[in-house]
C-alpha cells in the first residue's frame, strides 16, 4: 500500500481540476477567482483526509469523485446570504433571536416600494423645502393616542437612552431596585443609565418599593422618575410597588417628569387573556405620565423601532439632542411604521397583523393545520403525534403568561432527534423547533399558515438527509 506522502503527490493541480468534468461548468456560473479559491480549499481538506486515512489511495479516489458536487455546494453556500427567512416552530411568538414580530404583507410591500426609489423623507411637498422625518409619524400617533407629540429612533433601548441623555445627563434618575432588570444579550438597565450620563438612584428593595421611598429620595439633583417594564422578569410572593397613578401624582407635586418604559408596544386593550396583565400605551398615557417609550417590533406588530410619546416640550428637547441623528430611522422603517399604524386607524389590526392573528388562532384551526401537515409526511420517514401544549408571547411581553396551542411531535425513523433538528435548521427553508422528551416539537401557533406547505417540503428534505 502506498504511503500518504506518495498519494499526496498524485493529487491533480488546480488547473487540471478546473478543466475536469463538472468543474468546468462551474466556471460558467461563478467568477473564476471564487472557483479557484474553493478548489484550493477543497484540496486542503483532501490532503487532511489522505493523511488521516488508513487507505490513502481510497481517500484520494473518493475525494476526487465527490469534488465537483462538493465545489458546487460550497459555492452556493458561500454566495447565499447568511440572513434568511426561517419557519418559527419554537412556540415563542415574539422570538427576539428570530426577528420578533413578522410584518403584515402590505407593510412589507410598502417598505420595499419606498426603498426602491426616492421619497419625501425630509422634504415638505407643500412648501417645497426641507421638512422633518418625524412628521410622518407624529400626526398618526396623535390621532390614535392621547399624546402631544411623538418621535422615533432605531429601537427601544435607544429611545430610553436618548430620553435619559436629554433630560437627566449629570443628574439623578429614581428607579425601583425591583426594576433594575437584565434583558436579552446581557443588556442591563443600569448600564443604559450609566452610559447616558445620568446617575442611578435606587429606591426601595428588590421585592417591595413604596411611594414613600421615591418621595424620600427626591432632592435638587433629581431630574427624572423612571418606571421600567419588567420584560421577562417578574417578582412574585411578598412584593409590592406603587401604582402608576401614585408615581404620576408624585411627579406632578415635585415638578419632575415621569418616564414609563412600556416595552412591548401594546397600544390598546384586547380580549387576549395572555395580555391581561400587560399595560397598554393608551392606559399609561391616560394615567398622566409625561413620556412613554416602547418597541415597534413587539406587540405593536411593526418593524424594529423605538417610539417616544408624550408632552410636546419634552419630545422637542429629545429631537434636538445631537444623538437623535445617531439613532434615527431610515425611510423604509418610517414607511413600515406608517403602514402598521394605518391598520390601527382602520380598526383592522387584530385581523391583519400576524402577531395578533397568531394570538387569536383557535384551537380548531391549529388542530386542522396539524392534521394536514401530518398527512403530508412520509409515514415511513416519521413517527408523529398531535399534542396539546402552550405557547409564549415572548419578546419581553407578558412574562410567564401562556397561550394554549397545538403541537406536532415528530421522530425520524432514520436519525436521532438532535440530528433531525439540525437537518431542519440547515435546510433550504430552515425550521427552528425544540426538543422535548426525545421528540422534535413543532408549535403550530407560531408558524404562519402560509408556511405550512414549505414546512412539509422542509420535513421531506430533512428525511432524505439532503
Amino acid at each position: 500500500m502506498p504511503t500518504a506522502n506518495q498519494t499526496l503527490r498524485r493529487i491533480p493541480s488546480v488547473n487540471q481540476i478546473l478543466c475536469g468534468p463538472g468543474v468546468d461548468s462551474l466556471l460558467e456560473q461563478y467568477p473564476r477567482h471564487l472557483v479557484v479559491e474553493e478548489v484550493r480549499n477543497a484540496l486542503d481538506r483532501l490532503r487532511v483526509s489522505i493523511r488521516r486515512s488508513g487507505d490513502p489511495d481510497r481517500a484520494l479516489a473518493s475525494g476526487l469523485a465527490d469534488l465537483a458536487p462538493e465545489l458546487g455546494r460550497s459555492l452556493r453556500n458561500r454566495l447565499r446570504p447568511s440572513l434568511r427567512p426561517v419557519i418559527n416552530a419554537t412556540g415563542i411568538i415574539l422570538h427576539t433571536n428570530l426577528g420578533r414580530a413578522p410584518l403584515n404583507e402590505g407593510t412589507a410591500k410598502v417598505m420595499k416600494s419606498l426603498s426602491q426609489g426616492y421619497s419625501n423623507l425630509e422634504f415638505d411637498l407643500d412648501q417645497g423645502k426641507r421638512g422633518h422625518r418625524d412628521r410622518h409619524l407624529d400626526e398618526q400617533f396623535r390621532r390614535l393616542l392621547p399624546c402631544e407629540a411623538a418621535t422615533a429612533v432605531n429601537n427601544n433601548a435607544a429611545a430610553l437612552y436618548l430620553v435619559l441623555s436629554t433630560l437627566a445627563r449629570g443628574k439623578k434618575v429614581l428607579v425601583s431596585r425591583g426594576e433594575l432588570v437584565e434583558i436579552g444579550g446581557s443588556f442591563r438597565v443600569p448600564s443604559i443609565l450609566e452610559q447616558s450620563g445620568a446617575t442611578l438612584k435606587e429606591v426601595g428593595t428588590t421585592n417591595r418599593t413604596r411611594i414613600e421611598d421615591y418621595r424620600e429620595a427626591l432632592d435638587g439633583e433629581t431630574a427624572l422618575i423612571l418606571r421600567v417594564h419588567p420584560s421577562n422578569f417578574r417578582v412574585v410572593g411578598f412584593s409590592r410597588r406603587p401604582d402608576l397613578s401614585e408615581l404620576v401624582a408624585l411627579s406632578r407635586d415635585a415638578g419632575i417628569p415621569l418616564l414609563k418604559d412600556a416595552g412591548s408596544g401594546y397600544l390598546f386593550r384586547t380580549s387576549h387573556a395572555c395580555l391581561r396583565t400587560e399595560p397598554t400605551v393608551e392606559e399609561i398615557l391616560k394615567a398622566g405620565v409625561d413620556l412613554v417609550c416602547f418597541s415597534g417590533d413587539k406587540l405593536l406588530g411593526g418593524p424594529q423601532a423605538g417610539i417616544v410619546l408624550g408632552k410636546r416640550p419634552l419630545i422637542e428637547a429629545v429631537r434636538k439632542n445631537p444623538l437623535a441623528r445617531v439613532c434615527r430611522l431610515d425611510k423604509a422603517t418610517f414607511a413600515g411604521l406608517q403602514r402598521t399604524l394605518s391598520l390601527y386607524e382602520q380598526g383592522t389590526y387584530l385581523e391583519r397583523l400576524p402577531v395578533y392573528r397568531m394570538l387569536g388562532a383557535t384551537g380548531a384551526s391549529l388542530q386542522n393545520r396539524a392534521r394536514r401537515i401530518r398527512r403530508g409526511l412520509d409515514p415511513g420517514a416519521y413517527r408523529s403525534r398531535i399534542l396539546d401544549g402552550f405557547s409564549l408571547t415572548g419578546g419581553g411581553s407578558a412574562p410567564e403568561e401562556t397561550v394554549p396551542t397545538t403541537l406536532l411531535a415528530l421522530r425520524s425513523t432514520a436519525c436521532s432527534c438532535n440530528e433531525l433538528s439540525r437537518r431542519l435548521r440547515r435546510g433550504s427553508r430552515p425550521v427552528v423547533a425544540r426538543i422535548e422528551n426525545d421528540w422534535v416539537i413543532l408549535d403550530l401557533r407560531t408558524m404562519l399558515p402560509e408556511e405550512d406547505e414549505a414546512l412539509v417540503r422542509s420535513l421531506s428534505q430533512a428525511a432524505s438527509g439532503d
